[in-house]
């Protein structure tokens, strides 16, 4: 009867996490509808805001000669010091979601090192923090607590120090990595050049039906601060994009686990009967035997 005891102990702790893990899926539902229409909304800004500052750098460049071009705009294809700026989830319990972003910054920051590049990490959630301080890695700048409840102002703070660098010359480089949203089912690993602020994209044509007019006495302010709002905005929809993913692959992962406790339950229900059925037929043995003897 011990060994019954045992098998009904631990059907009654499986079912207790399928009912734990059926929660968290049906809980990180919920928050994905919620961040989705977040991310949506937030996509088509950053997508106006990217085809304006493409624009307006287009006109500037025809206007300012070689020597005064926004350093935010020259491309640099030998840096000798980089910042990668990289977003984890603050919880897991998302599957593989952390560890894809993880493994993308340790190859992109092996990658430079061997040519020589000097690189500086910089992390947004707690999951990222962890892992790399525990591999001993120096991060220039941590913060735990962004990625999870995303703000538009903090994701300025955070981003402000690394703009500043790159302003000021210590940086020639900024990427930006993290692990975004593509569907219910699947998300997908993200590597943009937040700066320089590349312009493959831009047409040279002009915009005859453009509003925008750009005088040579105004085009640097306009264009800095432009820059400026196409920097934190960006940081601010990288970190909306990941919560997504985040939320999608929890509940990927907590469907699997709902799933496998279940099929564990139903394999220790047949072995909670074997073993009873097993007592029952000792018991008449047992009965059985002690009848014959008294005969």
């Amino acid at each position: 009867m011990a060994n019954l005891k045992e098998i009904k102990l631990k059907i009654g702790s499986v079912s207790n996490t399928q009912k734990t893990t059926k929660a968290m899926k049906l809980v990180s539902s919920a928050k994905l509808t919620r961040t989705r229409q977040l991310s949506d909304q937030a996509r088509s800004y950053a997508g106006k805001i990217n085809d304006v500052l493409s624009e307006i750098a287009n006109r500037v460049s025809k206007v300012q000669d070689e020597a005064n071009v926004s350093r935010a705009f020259v491309p640099n294809n030998n840096p000798k010091t980089i910042d990668i700026v990289f977003v984890t989830a603050d919880k897991g319990l998302c599957g593989g979601f952390n560890m894809a972003t993880i493994k993308t910054v340790s190859r992109l920051k092996a990658e430079y090192e061997s040519k020589g590049v000097t690189v500086r990490l910089r992390a947004a959630g707690r999951k990222g923090v962890d892992f790399f301080t525990f591999q001993k890695f120096e991060l220039s700048q941590k913060v735990s607590d962004l990625s999870s409840a995303p703000d538009y102002n903090r994701a300025c703070d955070f981003i402000a120090d690394v703009v500043k660098d790159f302003n000021n010359g210590l940086t020639d480089k900024v990427i930006l990595v993290y692990n975004g949203f593509l569907n219910m089912l699947s998300q997908e690993i993200r590597v943009r050049d937040l700066l320089p602020v590349s312009l493959e994209n831009v047409s040279e044509a002009e915009n005859e039906t453009s509003m925008l007019d750009i005088e040579p006495d105004d085009d640097g302010e306009v264009l800095n601060e432009l820059t400026g709002k196409y920097i934190d905005f960006n940081m601010y929809y990288a970190l909306i994009d990941s919560l997504a993913a985040e939320h999608s692959a929890r509940m990927q992962a907590m469907e699997a686990a709902t799933k496998n406790a279940k099929e564990r339950v139903q394999t220790l229900t047949i072995e909670y009967n074997k073993a009873r059925q097993a007592a029952i037929t000792t018991e008449l043995i047992e009965i059985i035997s002690g009848v014959e003897s008294l005969k």
